[in-house]
C-alpha cells in the first residue's frame, strides 16, 4: 500500500511539473508575442510619421520640378497604400508598401539633384532634414522589429516551445525585409 501511494505521489508530482513546465512556456511564449507586436506598432509610429511629412515634399518639390509629376504621383500612390494596409491591419502588406514607398522616396531625392533651387530652399531643406531622421528612427526600430521576430520564431521552433506553439496555434512572423530595388543604388544625372 505504501509503495502505491508513493507511486501515486510521484505519478501527481511529474504531472503537476509538466503542467507548470506547459504554462511557463505558453507564458514566455505570449510575453515574445507581445514584444513582436510593440516592436511593430513602433515600426508603424516612424512611419506614420514619414507618412505625415510625405505630402509636405511632395508639394515643396512638385513647384520646383513640374514635369516629375510621374514620380511624384508614385509617391503619393505608395504612400496611400501603405495607409490603406495600415488600416485593415494588413502587416504583410504594410511591409511591402512601405519597402516600396521607400525605393520611391530615394528616387525622389535624386530628382532633387538636378534642381539647385530645391536643395537652397528653406522649407525643403528642413523637410529634408525631418525625413532624414525619420528614415534613421526607421532602420533602428526596423532592426528591434527583427530582432524580436528572430527571438519569437526561434521560441516556437525549438523544443519544448514547438509543441505548445503547435498547440496553442502560435505561427511564425514575417521578418521586415527591404524591397528588392532598394538593392541597387540609385542613378544621378546631371
Amino acid at each position: 500500500m505504501k509503495v502505491v501511494l508513493i507511486s501515486i505521489g510521484s505519478l501527481l508530482a511529474v504531472v503537476i511539473i509538466g503542467f507548470m513546465m506547459f504554462i511557463n512556456m505558453n507564458n514566455s511564449i505570449i510575453d515574445m508575442d507581445e514584444n513582436t507586436n510593440t516592436a511593430w506598432a513602433n515600426v508603424e509610429t516612424v512611419l506614420q510619421r514619414r507618412f505625415d511629412l510625405i505630402p509636405n515634399l511632395v508639394n515643396t518639390v512638385k513647384g520646383f520640378a513640374d514635369h516629375e509629376k510621374e514620380l511624384l504621383t508614385e509617391v503619393t500612390r505608395l504612400r496611400s497604400q501603405w495607409g490603406a494596409a495600415k488600416a485593415a491591419g494588413n502587416t504583410g502588406q504594410s511591409v511591402k508598401s512601405a519597402g516600396m514607398l521607400e525605393g520611391a522616396l530615394g528616387r525622389l531625392m535624386v530628382v532633387v539633384e538636378k534642381y539647385p533651387d530645391i536643395k537652397s530652399n528653406q522649407n525643403f531643406l528642413a523637410l529634408q532634414e525631418e525625413l532624414s531622421g525619420t528614415e534613421n528612427r526607421i532602420s533602428v526600430e526596423r532592426r528591434r522589429y527583427n530582432e524580436a521576430v528572430a527571438a519569437y520564431n526561434k521560441k516556437i521552433r525549438k523544443y519544448p516551445g514547438s509543441f505548445v506553439a503547435g498547440m496553442k496555434g502560435y505561427e511564425k512572423k514575417t521578418p521586415f525585409e527591404s524591397a528588392p530595388q532598394a538593392a541597387n543604388a540609385p542613378v544621378v544625372e546631371f
